[in-house]
């Protein structure tokens, strides 16, 4: 999956989150499947910059995507950079296939249980190294529940209608998540 969108229509496709090197380099969150795609499709929009920036991808590390930005040829110019989002024209990306979404497409679609009662809204996709979560505000409340991404929790994905099947997860903290006997004694 590749990260969330804007306003303008453009696909969240990585960060810059440091300096690297002494000569310009900077370090690269890179959300495209594969990390080295972040220098594939050309100039990126920085909307913080209010510019586009070209990277040129040098390696790819367990830290991040190292690359060069042009025009920026030191560690100063390059510490600047920092925090950077880099968007790509949505038209530039492929579309998915069959069962893989965009984290843009998702974020808004109605989340809705089995029966089709109305369990909220996406409103974020997330990535903690464990695998994809979908932040859900739940309806009626100020609260929001992270749901793993997967075949179990979200059986359902139908853009067509606008939303998704959602079976929440049950916290052991909730009163019917205890089994007839109560909590397990120590």
């Amino acid at each position: 999956m590749v990260g969330g969108g804007d306003q303008d229509g453009r696909i969240l496709l990585g960060r810059i989150v440091a300096a690297h090197g002494v000569r310009g380099e900077v370090l690269v969150r890179s959300y495209a499947d594969a990390p080295e795609d972040v220098g594939a499709y050309g100039r990126l929009a920085a909307p913080a910059l209010g510019r586009e920036l070209e990277l040129r991808v040098l390696r790819v590390t367990a830290k991040g995507v190292v690359a060069r930005v042009a025009g920026i040829a030191d560690r100063n110019a390059a510490e600047a950079l920092a925090g950077t989002d880099l968007y790509v024209d949505r038209a530039k990306l492929p579309s998915p296939a069959e069962d893989e979404f965009y984290h843009a497409d998702l974020i808004g679609l109605a989340a809705v249980g089995p029966d089709g009662a109305e369990v909220g809204r996406v409103v974020a996709v997330h990535n903690f190294g464990a695998g994809d979560l979908i932040e859900v505000a739940l309806a009626a409340s100020r609260r929001t529940e992270h749901i793993p991404f997967n075949d179990r929790f979200v059986p359902e994905v139908d853009m067509a209608a606008g939303r998704i099947v959602v079976n929440l997860p049950v916290s052991s903290d909730e009163p019917d998540a205890l089994d007839e006997d109560g909590p397990p004694q120590a």
